[in-house]
C-alpha cells in the first residue's frame, strides 16, 4: 500500500480541530494543556535515559523540534475525546484517529507520511474447569501504536497485555531503548506473540481433553463441546493470522522510522508468529476431524439403537401374530381343543421368540 499524502482533506482536519493550530514543533510556549485522563504513563527518553519533565506535550514538542530522543505516551481505554485531542499535539492523521476510535478486530499497519499506525490484536487464555457450552476460553483486546521517529503513542484496549513491564524493562536497558521508537514496537509485538504461543499451548490441552471425551468408550459424546472449542479457536485465529502481513512488511520494506538493521528483529518475530499461526491452523483441522468423527460415531450409535429396537419389535410381533390367529372366533383350528393344547401353543410361542432372538444375536443386532 503506497503512503497516503500528508495533506489530508480539509474538512476532516476541521472536524478534529487541527487546522488553525500550530504543529507540535511550532506551537508557542503557552499554558500547558493537560494530558488525556486515560494516560497511564509517559516519558521523554534521550539516549535511552528518561528525562525530567512534567509536561508530556511540551516534551514532545521539544523532542520533535530539537530531534532529541522521543516521547513515549501510554494510554489505557481512552475516551473518544482523549483520542481526538492527540492530533492537536502530535499532528496525527485523522484516518488513524478514526481507526483508533472505532477499533479493529484485525491486526493491521498503515503508513501516513512519516508516521506509522499499527493495530495488534491481543489474546489471553481464560482459565476454566471444563469445556462447556457457556465456557469462555479466549479473551481478546487490542494494542494500537502511533509511531514516528520522535514519538510513540500506545493505546491499550482490554485488561490483558499490560505494557508497564515493557517500559520498566526497556528503561533498565538504556542502550536498547536508545535505538529508537522501533524498539518499543518490537518489544510490544514480541510480548503479544509470546502470549499467542502461551495460548496455543493451553489450547493443545483443551483439544486433547475434547478428543479423549469424544472417543472414550463410556465418555460423553457432546458435539456442543467440540463446537464451543472450535468457535473459540476461530476467534483466536482471527486475532493471530492477520498480524502476518504487517510483520512481513516490517521485515522486508523501508520505513523512515524503522532502520535497516531492525529488519532482522522483525524477521524473528515473523518466524515466531508463523509457528503460532500454523499451530492454530492445525488445531482447527484436528477439531474439524474430531467433530466429523463424533458425528459419525453418533450416527453409528443411533443406527445400533434403531437395530436393537427393530429386533425387539420383531420378537414381540411373533407372539402377537400367533395370539391374533388363535383368538379368531371360528372352528376348527389346530390345537384349539384338548387339555394340553394351551401349553403346546405357549411352547410354540416361546420357541418362535427364542429362535428370533438367537438369529438377531448371531447377526449382532442385540
Amino acid at each position: 500500500m503506497s503512503p497516503k499524502p500528508r495533506q489530508p482533506n480539509r474538512d476532516r482536519y476541521l472536524s478534529l480541530g487541527v487546522l488553525g493550530r500550530r504543529g507540535p514543533a511550532q506551537q508557542s510556549a503557552g499554558p500547558a494543556e493537560p494530558p488525556p485522563t486515560s494516560v497511564v504513563d509517559w516519558g521523554w527518553y534521550v539516549d535511552g535515559i528518561r528525562q525530567p519533565a512534567t509536561d508530556v506535550f511540551a516534551a514532545a514538542r521539544r523532542a520533535i523540534a530539537e530531534k532529541q530522543g522521543f516521547v513515549w505516551l501510554g494510554l489505557k481505554d481512552p475516551t473518544d475525546a482523549d483520542l481526538h485531542a492527540l492530533p492537536q499535539q502530535f499532528d496525527l492523521h485523522p484516518l488513524a484517529i478514526e481507526d483508533a476510535v472505532e477499533g479493529h478486530t484485525r491486526s493491521k499497519m498503515e503508513i501516513f507520511g512519516d508516521d506509522m499506525f499499527v493495530v495488534i490484536s491481543t489474546v489471553a487464555y481464560v482459565e476454566h474447569e471444563k469445556i462447556s457450552d457457556a465456557a469462555e476460553i479466549v479473551s481478546t483486546g487490542q494494542v494500537m501504536i502511533f509511531l514516528s521517529e520522535h514519538f510513540v503513542i500506545t493505546v491499550r484496549k482490554g485488561e490483558h497485555a499490560p505494557l508497564g513491564n515493557i517500559r520498566r524493562t526497556l528503561e533498565a536497558d538504556p542502550e536498547r531503548l536508545a535505538r529508537g521508537t522501533w524498539t518499543v514496537l518490537y518489544s510490544i509485538a514480541d510480548m503479544i506473540i509470546d502470549d499467542y504461543l502461551d495460548v496455543v499451548a493451553e489450547f493443545e490441552t483443551d483439544v486433547d481433553e475434547v478428543e479423549a471425551m469424544v472417543f472414550a468408550e463410556d465418555g460423553e459424546r457432546k458435539i456442543s463441546n467440540v463446537y464451543q472449542l472450535k468457535r473459540e479457536l476461530i476467534e483466536f485465529k482471527r486475532s493471530v493470522v492477520p498480524l502476518a502481513q504487517p510483520l512481513q512488511r516490517l521485515a522486508t520494506r523501508d520505513y523512515s522510522m524503522i532502520p535497516v538493521e531492525a529488519r532482522a528483529y522483525f524477521r524473528e518475530l515473523h518466524d515466531h508468529h508463523i509457528a503460532a499461526a500454523e499451530a492454530v491452523a492445525s488445531y482447527d483441522e484436528v477439531l474439524t476431524s474430531i467433530m466429523q468423527a463424533a458425528l459419525a460415531r453418533l450416527s453409528v450409535s443411533d443406527n445400533q439403537d434403531m437395530r436393537r429396537l427393530a429386533a425387539w419389535a420383531a420378537i414381540i410381533a411373533a407372539p402377537t401374530a400367533l395370539a391374533g390367529i388363535y383368538g379368531m372366533n371360528f372352528d376348527p383350528l389346530p390345537w384349539s381343543h384338548g387339555p394340553l393344547n394351551f401349553w403346546i401353543f405357549m411352547a410354540l410361542i416361546g420357541a418362535v421368540m427364542v429362535a428370533i432372538y438367537v438369529g438377531f444375536k448371531r447377526n449382532r443386532w442385540l
